[in-house]
């Protein structure tokens, strides 16, 4: 099979971008049978290293794809075009969205699979759009590509009944690829390594802290997370609350000019630190010194850090929404997001107990080898080898 690849957001710093590269890396690492062409803009082209082993056919835009995706971007139709264009002068016999973000009408006699990752732009439309404009057409591009789609794939089984229900789908149209961490988040050992990340970004070697890594959106739930330290930090004085996540180049919708507000009216600026961007190699620095993991979201199609974090053996606390129970399983120690005392009372009891932190930690570290990129690999070259023997019909 020719198989055509969207990776116009392969640069993406948030989740699904990690998905487009460790996917299609793994995917082209284990697929020595089909040819793969990527399109991906010219911007994406000349600031990412995209596999060798694939062509790659650069069009030009006048935004990056993954730009305009932005919460209050602005895609033009010449753009969209240019995409579409390009796909149609070149023969595939499947065309994969790794995410809706950057889909386009693909008019070739082909395949397509789109993935939808979640649905928060759905259930919490306010914390994700920044007008009702952006909101409409991010409808309108959801069912084209809806209706576009030989077959939806998305990143849980919690994910897939939303989008089922959402759309009044049939299962049968929709497929499972999941998530992994990368090999770099592993267990490591204190040393100098460790020491100079921990200072660089402001942290004591010694000290106890709360870690929550992802975006700094408005469904992330940060407001209660931030108010719920705030409690703990009457039993717990000595405490730090990191919150890693790209607050200034982030294309989504952002809550940090309000958590920074909040932080300050509470008198918890030397308590609470924004990191921003942190890359791989010092994360995982800060995964294994952290005392715990915080993931307190509204809503998560998938949850990546919860992965990561047990990969690292860092003991997770986590909202009891989403997609989170299910990647979690046993190794997470659940609370309702809404309820500050509640978050307060789970994490600070976890502070308090060291050996139901190992616990945790020996249960993640056990969980985390469920998740491969080299199993998501399969899932997708299932799908693609699905498609191309005997097609799948709209149902």
């Amino acid at each position: 099979m020719r198989i055509g690849i969207d990776a116009t957001c392969w640069g993406n710093r948030r989740g699904y971008g990690r998905f487009t590269r460790e996917l299609l890396d793994a995917l082209v690492r284990l697929d020595q049978t089909n040819k793969y062409i990527f399109f991906a803009d010219s911007e994406t082209v000349a600031g990412n290293d995209l596999p060798e082993s694939v062509d790659t056919v650069v069009v030009q835009t006048r935004v990056s794809p993954a730009k305009a995706a932005a919460a209050a971007g602005n895609r033009s139709l010449g753009d969209i075009w240019s995409m579409t264009r390009s796909v149609l002068r070149h023969k595939v016999d499947v065309f994969f969205f790794p995410t809706m973000y950057s889909y386009f009408p693909v008019l070739n006699r082909v395949k397509v699979v789109v993935t939808l990752h979640d649905m928060i732009a759905d259930n919490y439309p306010e914390l994700t759009f920044s007008n009702s404009r952006s909101r409409y057409f991010w409808g309108l591009k959801q069912r084209l590509a809806i209706s576009q789609a030989s077959l939806i794939a998305t990143v849980s089984e919690y994910s897939k009944s939303q989008i089922v229900e959402q759309f009044n789908l049939p299962t049968s149209r929709l497929r499972v690829i999941s998530e992994a961490a990368q090999p770099i988040f592993r267990v490591t050992e204190p040393g100098r390594k460790r020491t100079e990340v921990l200072e660089r970004y402001g942290l004591g070697s010694e000290g106890k802290f709360l870690l929550y890594v992802g975006g700094i959106s408005p469904h992330k739930n940060l407001s209660i997370l931030i108010d719920a330290f705030h409690k703990i930090r009457s039993t717990s004085p000595d405490v730090k609350l990191v919150l890693v996540g790209d607050y200034k180049d982030d294309p989504f919708l952002s809550a940090y000019p309000a958590l920074r507000s909040q932080v300050n009216d509470l008198d918890l600026a030397g308590s609470v630190i924004f990191t921003g961007f942190v890359p791989d190699v010092d994360l995982v620095e800060m995964y294994n010194a952290a005392t715990l993991l915080v993931l307190p979201s509204l809503d998560e199609g998938f949850g990546l850090p919860a992965v990561e974090g047990m990969a690292c053996g860092t003991p997770v606390a986590s909202s009891d929404r989403g997609s989170l129970p299910e990647v979690l399983g046993d190794a997470g120690e659940f609370f309702d997001p809404l309820n500050v005392s509640e978050i307060s009372s789970v994490v600070g009891s976890l502070l308090a107990d060291r050996e139901k932190r190992g616990r945790l930690s020996e249960r993640g570290l056990e969980r985390s080898q469920l998740f491969r990129w080299e199993r998501s690999a399969t899932e997708t070259l299932s799908i693609f080898n699905e498609l191309g023997g005997n097609g799948v019909n709209h149902g």
